[in-house]
């Protein structure tokens, strides 16, 4: 099959789409699916595995891809008792998936345990519902772990990324009252139209002063944060008291300075999660949650993906460009054509 490979640590130009061995199935501790790719999500992830410095976890194939939607060739049945949990779904041979991966998304197979799958509504294109299992499952994971409760108040630091655009839509759906911040006029312009009930512009004024004006002082009870190193103070000064601070990206930074005096008067917490290395029964766990609690809104239709623009596998390089470029709003995916024929009658 074909995959996009990295030939090297490095830049874009290191993505190749070459002929790798099938996906290999792995054990038989649980029920996995062989799925026909027609989508797959990029996220930043993706970014740093391509520079070397974040690389797949053990038995994930070795080329980039945390996210894909297509239809499902084979099921690939557990032993008997085997699952990674409690009603543990299973597609049929058909049936449209999208799916929840560990890597080697950006390829024309891939196998995945069939407990990371969401089933695709009819309405559905491949191309949106390969743009929502990480953002849905990062998403959801981290309100839970925040403890986020409707009628609280939500900041999603970049509400026009492709998690973030997500954040919005669902916070809104749970209840939340959502500030968002984005950079430049435009920018968040669109993320208002997404349904924040605050949309701030991080390049203009003092961005903390901006969330305590839009919160009459009383600051947020949860933020969401991309940025990292360069955003933990003002994150730290926008907590409501008992306030929580969820670190799910360092786009700007690992280290910084925490002053734990604010933390302290402020009751608050900082918590930092990466979804990615959780052991396969976990991520189980938070998909049956996403199946339950989130998925009801894609399936009616309340909740929907940006996608700002699709490209081929043999352009995952400048996807990657574009995405490093700070001007994609939403998310970018790739799609899984068949390759034109090289011959023959």
């Amino acid at each position: 099959m074909r995959a996009v490979v990295i030939t090297e640590p490095g830049g874009p130009e290191v993505l190749r789409v070459r002929d790798v061995p099938e996906p290999d199935p792995g054990p038989d501790e649980v029920t996995r699916l062989l799925v026909d790719v027609e989508a797959a999500g990029v996220n930043r992830a993706d970014l740093l595995q391509r520079q070397g410095v974040y690389p797949p976890p053990a038995g994930a194939p070795p080329w980039p891809g945390l996210e894909a939607a297509g239809v499902v060739r084979a099921v690939l049945a557990a032993r008997a008792g085997a699952a990674l949990g409690p009603d543990e779904p299973t597609p049929a041979v058909g049936d449209r998936v999208a799916v929840l991966l560990a890597g080697g998304g950006y390829a024309e197979r891939v196998v995945v345990p069939a407990a990371l799958a969401l089933p695709v509504p009819r309405d559905l294109t491949s191309v949106a519902a390969a743009a929502l299992p990480e953002a849905l499952a990062t998403v959801w994971s981290n309100l839970r772990e925040a403890n986020a409760a409707p009628g609280e108040t939500l900041l999603v630091r970049g509400g026009s990324g492709g998690v973030g655009s997500v954040a919005v839509r669902l916070g809104r759906l749970l209840g939340l009252r959502v500030l968002a911040t984005a950079g430049g006029p435009a920018r968040v312009a669109r993320v208002a139209e997404l349904g924040a009930d605050v949309a701030l512009d991080h390049r203009a004024d003092d961005l903390a002063d901006q969330v305590l004006a839009a919160t009459d002082g009383r600051g947020v009870d949860v933020v969401l944060d991309v940025v990292g190193a360069a955003a933990l103070e003002d994150n730290v000064r926008v907590l409501a008291h008992g306030g929580r601070l969820v670190v799910i990206g360092l786009q700007k930074g690992r280290r910084g300075t925490l002053d734990l005096g604010a933390l302290m008067e402020r009751r608050a917490r900082v918590i930092g999660t990466t979804l990615r290395s959780r052991d396969a029964r976990d991520k189980a766990r938070i998909m049956a949650e996403v199946r339950e609690h989130v998925w009801p809104f894609v399936v009616d239709g309340r909740l929907r993906p940006v996608v700002h623009a699709t490209l081929g596998l043999d352009e995952a390089g400048r996807a990657h460009e574009l995405l490093a470029s700070g001007e994609v709003f939403g998310k970018l995916v790739l799609t899984v054509d068949e390759p034109a024929p090289t011959g023959g009658a």
